[in-house]
């Protein structure tokens, strides 16, 4: 369903799969700096929403995801995995607690199929599992004056669950309160920001996004979601073999690069073509962005080996690397090899 939001003065739509919510509102880097030396409002309604409730939801989530879940104070905001058995990232949740419920929003069109497998694991604990996206939509502040902007509306909401990082504030909202609080954010000073400006942010910040930036193969020391979605001392879970044994040998297969793409092209790479070392594929690129001081820039996943000063060429576009997950990743362990005495 498309945002109400699209109907903001010059919004126009954002490419899938965000087609329902709006790439940008007129000024594209204007709405950039908003976010990065102001305050911005973000219309990401199209993400989907998932809430579990009940008294053994902690623990039993504790279990199934990557995250050290079990304990967690309410309003705590974090991120998770869900795994399949060889360690493949199936989804990447953002995650927040109250005093009754685990709220996660994820990827758009991924609710159903999450809520599906989450109800399938519940056996006898006591916990319910609901696919609530059409009755939430996830509205996001950012920029450094956005506490400071958006207090009083925010105060003046009801019925809203805040999940607030260092880097920005999610609102899951009413879906049907969304329209009203953006333009109420709007008077008090918060600029509305399109996706591209969200966009360019996350990728100069090398954040991936499951989908974007991750093929079915893809795991979690080679996306660099190790420490923020992936909690390294905690026991069984689906996928934990895979992390555990890279991070104690090391060689994942790929790794996370930003690309600085040439500005000399007037297009942007297309998601999944092939980057290319001296002709030949050593990965492909995933989501990209034209940042306001950056340029064009784009996240990509390439194999392990190839050297870290390599350049590439993506899409037919010149493109120089930056190391965001090191090919040393992992290779923790302390192994002394005994000597037999001569």
């Amino acid at each position: 369903m498309s945002s109400p939001l699209l109907k903001h003065p010059g919004a126009v739509a954002a490419d899938p799969p965000d087609a329902d919510i709006a790439a940008h509102y007129g000024e594209p880097v204007h709405e950039q700096r908003a976010l990065e030396r102001d305050a911005g409002w973000v219309d990401r309604g199209n993400r989907g929403v998932v809430r579990v409730t009940g008294p053994d939801r902690l623990s039993w989530l504790h279990s199934l995801t990557s995250q050290y879940l079990e304990g967690t104070a309410p309003g705590t905001a974090t991120e998770a995995l869900v795994m399949d058995t060889n360690g493949h990232i199936r989804h990447h949740m953002s995650i927040v607690t109250d005093d009754e419920a685990v709220w996660a929003h994820v990827e758009p069109g991924t609710a159903a199929d999450l809520a599906a497998f989450l109800d399938s694991m519940r056996f006898m604990l006591r916990v319910e599992v609901a696919d609530i996206s059409e009755e939430r939509a996830v509205l996001t502040l950012a920029g450094p004056e956005r506490e400071t902007r958006a207090r009083e509306v925010i105060d003046a909401l009801d019925d809203v669950v805040l999940r607030r990082t260092a880097r920005e504030t999610d609102l899951l909202l009413p879906a049907v309160a969304l329209e009203e609080t953006a333009q109420r954010l709007t008077e008090a000073g918060v600029r509305p920001a399109g996706l591209w400006a969200y966009e360019a942010h996350r990728i100069a910040a090398h954040r991936p996004r499951l989908g974007l930036d991750t093929d079915e193969r893809a795991i979690a020391h080679e996306m660099g979601w190790i420490g923020t979605a992936v909690h390294l001392e905690k026991g069984c879970y689906p996928g934990q073999e895979t992390v555990a044994r890279v991070h104690n040998l090391g060689r994942p297969p790929r790794r996370l690069v930003l690309l600085h793409l040439d500005g000399m092209a007037e297009r942007l790479p297309e998601r999944g073509a092939a980057v290319e070392l001296n002709g030949r594929s050593v990965g492909f690129v995933g989501s990209s962005a034209r940042h306001h001081e950056l340029g064009p820039i784009a996240l990509g996943l390439v194999k392990r080996n190839v050297p870290v000063d390599a350049e590439f060429v993506v899409d037919g576009i010149a493109a120089a690397q930056e190391v965001v997950v090191s090919p040393d990743t992992g290779a923790n362990a302390q192994i002394n090899l005994r000597r037999r005495p001569a």
